[in-house]
């Protein structure tokens, strides 16, 4: 199973561990999306930076 990252909101003004955790996810403008496993690690980095993505599964 695959989970489709959406980046939301701007990264603007955001925690620096906030801007690196969408980077590590391949997130970098608003609107880019991503495709990631779905694993323990990905789901912690979610849920760091919850209030800036849209999840669903693939």
């Amino acid at each position: 199973m695959a989970l489709r990252i959406k980046l939301k909101k701007s990264l603007v003004g955001r925690k620096d561990s906030h801007i690196a955790t969408a980077y590590s996810l391949g997130l970098k403008k608003i609107g880019s999306e991503t495709i990631q496993p779905d694993n323990a690690a990905t789901r912690g980095k979610i849920n760091c930076i919850s209030y800036l993505v849209e999840v669903t599964e693939h």
